[in-house]
C-alpha cells in the first residue's frame, strides 16, 4: 500500500482517470446518438463497431481503476470527487452492475408504454415501424436470457458484499482493535500499520473483483440484446452517470450557498433579502 507521502499523487491519479473516463462517456454519448440516428435496418455494421468500441474501452477503464487501487483503494470507496449523492449510490467503489439490467427494464417499459400511446391515440400516423432494434421489442428469449443474467449477477454481487462485511468487522478485531484501546496516540504502530495494510489489499481485491463483474455483466448484455438495443442500452447509462454526477454538484453547490447566506445573516451581515433566501433552503 501506497505511503502517506504518496497517497495524495495516487489519489491525483485517480481522479485524473475518472475525468478521462468522463470525458470518454460524453464522446460514446455523442457516437451512440449520431449511429442511432443514420442507422438502417439492415445494416449494422457501423452500429456493432461502436458499441464494440465502447464495450473495450470499458475495460480498459478497469484495468486501470485495478491497477490504480492496488497502490490505494482507499479513495474509492468515498472518492472525493464525486458529490455526497453519488458516493451515496456506490457499490464497491462504483455502480452495482445489477443497476445495468434495471435500466434494461425501465427502457423496455418506457418504450413499450410511449408505442402503445402512439398507437391509441394516434400521435403520429407516419412513425416508421421499428425494424429489430429497440428494447420495447425484446423477445421472449431474450428476456429469459436477461433475467437468468440478472438473478446470477445478484448472487455474485450478495457474495462480494458478505467479503467486504467480513473485512470491515476485521477492524473490531485484533490488533486493530486492541491497539486504539490501549493507547492515546493517533500514530499507530507497525503491527496496525499491518493490519490496516492488509485491509486495504483485501478492500482492493474486492474492488477489482466486482470492476470484472460490472466489465462481465455489460459484455454479456450486449452478446443478448441486438445492435441497436446494445447501442440504446448504453446511451442510456451512460446519460445516467453523467446526469447524477451533474444532478449531485448542482445539489451541493446549492447546500453550500445556504450554508453561506445562513451564516451571513448569523453574522449579521446579511439583509432582509439574503435571510429570505435562506429560508427557502
Amino acid at each position: 500500500m501506497a505511503t502517506s507521502s504518496s497517497s495524495c499523487e495516487i489519489e491525483q491519479l485517480q481522479k485524473g482517470c475518472y475525468y478521462e473516463w468522463m470525458s470518454v462517456q460524453a464522446t460514446h454519448i455523442v457516437d451512440l446518438k449520431e449511429v442511432l440516428t443514420s442507422h438502417r435496418s439492415k445494416d449494422d455494421h457501423k452500429l456493432e463497431e461502436v458499441v464494440g468500441k465502447i464495450v473495450n474501452d470499458f475495460q480498459k477503464y478497469t484495468e486501470k481503476r485495478s491497477e490504480l487501487s492496488r497502490r490505494s483503494c482507499s479513495s474509492y470507496f468515498a472518492p472525493s470527487w464525486n458529490s455526497s449523492l453519488e458516493n451515496g449510490l456506490l457499490w464497491m467503489g462504483g455502480c452495482r452492475p445489477s443497476s445495468f439490467i434495471r435500466v434494461i427494464y425501465s427502457l423496455c417499459g418506457s418504450q413499450a408504454e410511449t408505442q402503445l400511446s402512439q398507437y391509441l391515440l394516434k400521435v403520429d400516423e407516419n412513425v416508421e415501424e421499428n425494424h429489430g432494434g429497440s428494447m420495447s421489442d425484446l423477445n421472449a428469449t431474450q428476456l429469459a436470457k436477461i433475467n437468468d443474467l440478472h438473478m446470477q449477477v445478484i448472487e455474485k454481487e450478495d457474495k462480494i458484499t458478505k467479503k467486504s462485511a467480513n473485512l470491515q468487522e476485521d477492524v473490531a478485531d485484533m490488533p486493530i482493535a486492541i491497539a486504539a484501546y490501549a493507547t492515546d496516540l493517533v500514530d499507530g504502530d507497525m503491527l496496525v500499520e499491518d493490519a490496516l495494510d492488509k485491509h486495504e489489499e483485501g478492500m482492493a481485491v474486492l474492488m477489482t473483483e466486482a470492476d470484472k463483474l460490472r466489465f462481465e455483466t455489460l459484455r454479456k448484455i450486449v452478446e443478448v440484446v441486438t445492435p441497436v438495443q446494445a447501442a440504446e442500452f448504453l446511451l442510456a447509462g451512460k446519460r445516467l452517470h453523467i446526469s447524477l454526477h451533474e444532478w449531485g454538484r448542482v445539489r451541493e453547490e446549492r447546500r453550500f450557498e445556504c450554508a453561506r447566506t445562513d451564516a451571513a445573516a448569523a453574522t449579521g451581515g446579511a439583509g432582509t433579502e439574503e435571510s429570505k433566501r435562506s429560508a427557502t433552503c
